[in-house]
């Protein structure tokens, strides 16, 4: 191991720990300093951790098997950051039982001593969250935040103040900075308003005024994003796919147009989030579509057989949390290759200057553009 991209300095000693899936090219650690701010916080405050310790956000599983020893429970939204927390426990010697990992869609506990937020990039998942758990909160309840300075906004506090109680931040530590509020049982809070609904515009086929359903961190939650309008504009049709997968489904409309167009049509909707898998299920079931669907959180493709797809439709991330990277695409196609049948179809949208083209005539050996517009470009490329 790398001991200077490797080992995160707690107040209870050093932590081994990597992203998930691990890769030795990959230089970004799987923590940063609003982890070992928030960490100091707990051990300079002497914050009492042997009630019920709640973590959210805990992006690679850093937090949890820092204070493992303490029995917290984990709530992420992303099943790469659970696969990295098992994997980290298990490299410095823990129990996974040690930590108990529930998702956002899970009912959160009942009773909450210590609070402690890794703040998302979504607000509405934030406010979903804090939603979730307030009532679980009490007036002895630790709620602290943390997160980078550019992460933490005005209406992040507002949010905190909001739902929770009087908040104030910490002063800025190697561009981290931390969330302190006070709990207030009496406040009253507001309703929760995920997961959302809307209807689609009309001139796009057979989803015009179709119903989409959103939990709150889907990404455009309240509206049909440009590229996946894009996209739908421009599906494959008539091609008599059996097995079609939706890969990194979002809120799941790519693959539910292709079922409406072809009831045949098995399709698979697969995400790492959990609430982008809900919110795909929720679309599909809203829209009473006729035929086969499965609905699958995961790590991309894995788990799907080799050679048995007939379609892959995919418009993939270029960031991981607030880093720019590709890492994520490349596994996609790779995966996508795999599972393809020969002649089978990888279907790809994305913005113009990512250079998918590149990467896919890498891999497959071909590459075709079947429409471009100042922005986004969608790409075929078939398995030989």
């Amino acid at each position: 191991m790398n001991e200077r991209s490797d080992r995160m300095t707690t107040p209870w000693g050093e932590r081994a720990l990597t992203r998930f899936p691990e890769d030795p090219r990959d230089r970004l650690r799987a923590w940063d300093a609003s982890d070992e701010y928030l960490l100091r916080h707990l051990a300079d405050q002497e914050v009492p951790l042997s009630g019920t310790v709640v973590v959210v956000g805990d992006r690679w599983g850093a937090l949890v098997t820092a204070l493992a020893a303490h029995r917290p429970v984990q709530i992420t939204d992303s099943h790469l950051a659970r696969e990295a927390t098992l994997a980290n426990l298990a490299r410095n010697g823990v129990a996974p039982g040690s930590v108990r990992l529930l998702t956002t869609q899970d009912p959160p506990p009942g009773r909450i001593d210590v609070l402690l937020v890794r703040v998302p990039k979504s607000l509405a998942l934030l406010e979903d969250q804090l939603l979730r758990l307030a009532p679980a909160v009490h007036e002895g309840t630790v709620v602290v935040g943390t997160g980078m300075v550019k992460e933490i906004h005005t209406s992040t506090l507002a949010l905190f103040e909001r739902i929770i109680g009087p908040t104030r931040t910490s002063l800025a530590e190697k561009k981290a900075r931390l969330v302190l509020s006070t709990p207030d049982p009496r406040r009253e809070r507001p309703a929760n308003p995920w997961p959302l609904s809307y209807a689609l515009p009309e001139g796009i086929g057979a989803l015009s005024g179709r119903t989409v359903v959103n939990h709150a961190g889907v990404f455009c939650a309240d509206r049909l994003d440009i590229g996946t309008r894009f996209f739908l504009q421009h599906l494959p049709a008539g091609r008599g796919a059996r097995q079609v997968v939706d890969l990194g489904c979002g809120n799941g409309v790519v693959g539910t147009a292709v079922a409406l167009a072809d009831p045949d049509a098995e399709v698979l909707f697969t995400d790492e989030s959990f609430q982008a898998v809900a919110s795909a299920e929720a679309t599909y079931r809203a829209n009473g579509v006729p035929g086969h669907a499965e609905f699958r959180v995961g790590d991309g493709l894995a788990g799907v057989p080799d050679a048995s797809v007939d379609l892959v439709l995919n418009n993939p991330p270029f960031h991981s949390h607030q880093a720019t990277t590709d890492a994520t695409a490349w596994r996609m196609f790779t995966g996508a290759k795999r599972v393809l049948r020969p002649g089978g179809e990888l279907w790809v949208v994305g913005n113009r200057h990512l250079g998918y083209h590149v990467k896919l005539r890498r891999l497959f050996g071909n590459s075709r553009l079947v429409a471009s517009d100042h922005k986004f470009v969608v790409l075929k490329a078939v398995k030989r």
